[in-house]
């Protein structure tokens, strides 16, 4: 029996943590563990035990009390959840050496995701050959598409020009994106995007390296007059 929830109610945060549950039950199911409990999952993540508890409520019920949770169990729903139980089609537009390098990318098999088409607009590149897969004109992406019915898209190109891109892969039938460039994407509102940013993440990091703020750091407020 399949739990039916409202999709538009459940926070995109949680559906983050889902798929980091979804690694740890993976992990554990490879070590041949058959129950986790939630002060467990708190151990092996670093997200409080509470906030498990109340991820998977938006998903019905789990568990037993005094018992845990079937790691098998947990890990098909999980799966069903997030919609990769069955084979989710990708394409990805951008075959330079960030492109090139998600093409060879283990982990899309390991989520059943298949990455069946790559897209380029430069033509010292369509028709060669990256993992067995043959790069494609980009300007074909919507007759090709229409083959592959790939839902989602990963955009591995510079700022210049992505929003094009985004439109025309919209149009193809995309309804997901998942973004490297280094701008904001205008979509409509049946389409998801996920940005990626190297460098805001790295930004990031390099606040968290300096320790506490030294007053040089601080700007002072501005003289009122």
């Amino acid at each position: 029996m399949v739990t039916q929830f409202n999709q538009s109610r459940v926070p995109v945060p949680t559906l983050g943590r889902l798929a980091t549950y979804l690694r740890v039950l993976m992990d554990l199911d490879r070590a041949k563990v058959e129950t986790v409990s939630s002060a467990e999952m708190e151990r092996q993540t670093g997200i409080n035990a509470a906030q498990f508890r109340k991820d998977l409520s938006y998903f019905g019920e789990f568990g037993k009390p005094g018992v845990g949770y079937t790691v098998l169990d947990l890990q098909d729903r999980i799966t069903r959840i997030l919609k990769i139980d069955r084979r989710q089609p990708v394409i990805l537009v951008g075959a330079g050496n960030l492109g090139s390098a998600l093409v060879g990318y283990p982990g899309f098999q390991e989520n059943q995701m298949e990455l069946v088409a790559v897209f380029d607009n430069n033509p010292a590149k369509v028709g060669s050959v990256i993992h067995n897969l043959t790069i494609q004109d980009f300007r074909n992406v919507k007759e090709l598409n229409q083959q592959l019915n790939a839902r989602i898209a990963i955009l591995a190109v510079p700022a210049v020009g992505v929003q094009r891109v985004a439109d025309e892969l919209v149009q193809s039938g995309v309804k997901a994106i998942l973004n490297f460039a280094p701008a904001t994407l205008k979509v409509p509102e049946d389409v998801v995007v996920r940005n990626v940013s190297f460098m805001q993440e790295l930004a990031v990091l390099s606040y968290h390296t300096s320790g506490r703020m030294l007053a040089s750091d601080v700007v002072p407020p501005a003289n009122k007059i």
